[in-house]
């Protein structure tokens, strides 16, 4: 994995650690404190990528970064934890996403014991989450994982499910920001199809709990021109395996996301970020970089 991937987790620390200091309490498991109230969220570093290119260094890291600005606490679960499973499962290994499931399974597994278990599991790239999500489908028929896969997949939550009932201590945070504190600037967001239809979080119908939260945070969230949720070609292997049907997608895609005139493009999924990425000079990143970015600014 790149520096990048390391560091998304470590950017979502610092943003949550400036929305509350008692839901969730994030850090490494080593390190001791009893608050009054500790609810340990175990995140998977879910988006890592292979990738020399320094703007992509900083990607994984934030997640927990942002986590940590909320004042909260993790349970870092690295030590045997991985790949989710879903590249394998795309490409029809059934097997071996299986296995992988059961590695992250034990790996996950002590923090979801104890007297202050684990309230959440933190997948930040919502195709993986989506894929750790049916987990209990996957493992049904293991009668020593089943139990365990069920309760995985109750706790595992995307960051944009937390950040409804963080944004009243982030804006209280933002406020600390020199200037125009309430513009935050512009982006485009782009919902990846996990998002959308696996994750429930995003509609063409109606804006979604990112959409919304970084327009109460004070961003100006734009959509594609046309078609804001249409596929932008990635889906799992599928720009891989059928680049002549993945390619129109993509070109689409990046048109109606450039046409929206935002300096940066936003999105949730690694898989969408990569591809969008590949096609673009304007820089594409995961929404809670942006958070991070804001919430950075406030402090100094």
């Amino acid at each position: 994995p790149s520096r990048r991937g390391t560091s998304l987790n470590a950017t979502s620390g610092r943003a949550w650690r400036s929305a509350s200091s008692s839901t969730l309490w994030l850090t490494s498991p080593s390190t001791s404190a009893t608050p009054s109230r500790l609810a340990k969220a175990a995140c998977q570093r879910g988006l890592r990528e292979a990738s020399s290119q320094r703007r992509h260094q900083d990607r994984a890291g934030s997640t927990c970064a942002a986590w940590r600005r909320a004042a909260a606490r993790i349970a870092w679960s690295s030590a045997g934890a991985g790949c989710c499973g879903a590249l394998k499962g795309h490409l029809g290994d059934e097997d071996g996403a299986r296995a992988q499931a059961r590695r992250n399974i034990d790996a996950w597994w002590p923090y979801l014991q104890g007297d202050t278990p684990a309230e959440a599991i933190v997948v930040n790239a919502s195709g993986c989450g989506a894929w750790v999500k049916d987990y209990d489908s996957l493992l049904a028929e293991d009668p020593a994982y089943a139990d365990k896969a069920r309760r995985v997949v109750a706790l595992v939550k995307d960051p944009a499910e937390l950040l409804p009932q963080w944004l009243p201590t982030l804006k209280r945070a933002l406020r600390q920001r020199p200037g125009e504190a309430k513009n935050l600037g512009e982006l485009t967001f782009h919902p990846p199809c996990s998002f959308s239809h696996a994750l429930k979080l995003s509609a063409a119908a109606r804006p979604g709990p990112v959409e919304s939260g970084l327009r109460e945070l004070g961003f100006d969230v734009r959509l594609a021109r046309t078609d804001s949720h249409q596929c932008c070609g990635a889906g799992g292997a599928y720009s891989l395996l059928q680049p002549e049907l993945s390619a129109p997608l993509r070109e689409a895609k990046v048109a109606a996301l450039e046409a929206a005139g935002s300096p940066v493009v936003a999105s949730a999924n690694i898989g969408c970020i990569t591809l969008l990425q590949g096609a673009m000079r304007t820089p594409v990143k995961h929404w809670i970089e942006l958070v991070d970015e804001a919430l950075a600014g406030a402090k100094r």
